[in-house]
């Protein structure tokens, strides 16, 4: 009695009926390798992080072949062409880099530049475009920022600013003369629902506090020196604002100010441990222009 099979392709081979497979082994030793697209983009335009480069593929910027892709994760060949579909591929100048090991780079960002793109693809250059972000500057804002080169060393530093083991000081010209020459300002901040993307001051908003130190005054404005012991968002802009003396140039929340061209805080000092195991202290030097207006 014949033996029967339970796999009849399999019965099949063996009775002669189908070709034995030729080559196999060297069929698998000859595929070419895949990568993530995502990956491959990024090694061919290091410019970009990675985090954007996934913006870009699924904005329908990325061809690889001739052919869109839409998900960062598709596996292609490690031989296939990638092209970016962008109208610029030249990045403004790479702000000053105050410090850049492995695992970070701290920049002495310019006013005017963003931290974080907004939408699916800004043309202009961020912070964003050289890795992980941590912590943000507003777009007017100028001086000392900490940005990750992967996932991990994100984490490590993110954490420092939650639990406020990272300190932070800032410089900033207002309007007037605070009442006090040295205070802590202790005010609860919460979004505004008018204003979406401002912050107020409520009583039922999140703990908020700044300390501020006169440093240079004249008829009409002050240079003080603030270390914020919370790190909400604006609100160095808000207290000072809250308290009579808003920042000069802050549109926001000073739209009285006189025109300038550029807001007046910058964030001088960062302290902070680097994944390295580190304990360091990065600065930013105060811009000329913030003493030459309260000379």
């Amino acid at each position: 009695m014949s033996k029967k099979f339970s796999k009849p392709e399999l019965s099949r081979r063996i009775n002669g009926d189908l070709p034995a497979a030729e080559n196999s082994d060297a069929s698998a030793e000859d595929a070419v390798p895949k990568v993530r697209v995502d990956i491959a983009t990024y090694e061919q335009y290091p410019r970009y992080s990675r985090s954007t480069i996934q913006k870009f593929i699924k904005n329908h910027q990325v061809r690889v072949d001739g052919a869109i892709v839409v998900k960062p994760n598709q596996l292609i060949d490690e031989n296939s062409r990638i092209e970016l579909c962008i109208d610029d591929l030249t990045p403004t100048e790479r702000p000053p880099v105050i410090y850049e090991d492995d695992d970070v780079i701290v920049f002495n960002k310019p006013a005017g530049m963003l931290s974080v793109s907004k939408g699916a693809f800004n043309a202009e250059t961020t912070l964003e475009d050289y890795g992980e972000i941590v912590h943000r500057l507003d777009r007017d804002t100028s001086g000392v920022i900490i940005v990750a080169k992967h996932s991990a060393a994100k984490a490590k530093l993110q954490k420092q600013f939650q639990d406020r083991k990272a300190h932070k000081t800032y410089y900033a010209v207002v309007v007037g003369r605070p009442k006090l020459n040295h205070a802590i300002i202790n005010i609860p901040l919460t979004r505004n629902l008018k204003k979406p993307t401002t912050f107020m001051a409520s009583a039922d908003g999140r703990e908020a506090i700044t300390e501020y130190r006169v440093i240079a005054q004249n008829a009409k404005y002050s240079l003080l020196e603030l270390k914020p012991q919370t790190g909400r968002t604006h609100q160095l802009r808000i207290h000072l604002a809250h308290i009579g003396t808003p920042i000069l140039g802050d549109k926001v929340y000073n739209p009285h100010s006189p025109k300038t061209d550029r807001m007046f805080l910058h964030a001088s000092v960062l302290e902070i441990t680097v994944p390295n195991g580190q304990r360091l202290t990065f600065t930013a030097e105060l811009p000329a222009e913030f003493r030459n207006v309260v000379r």
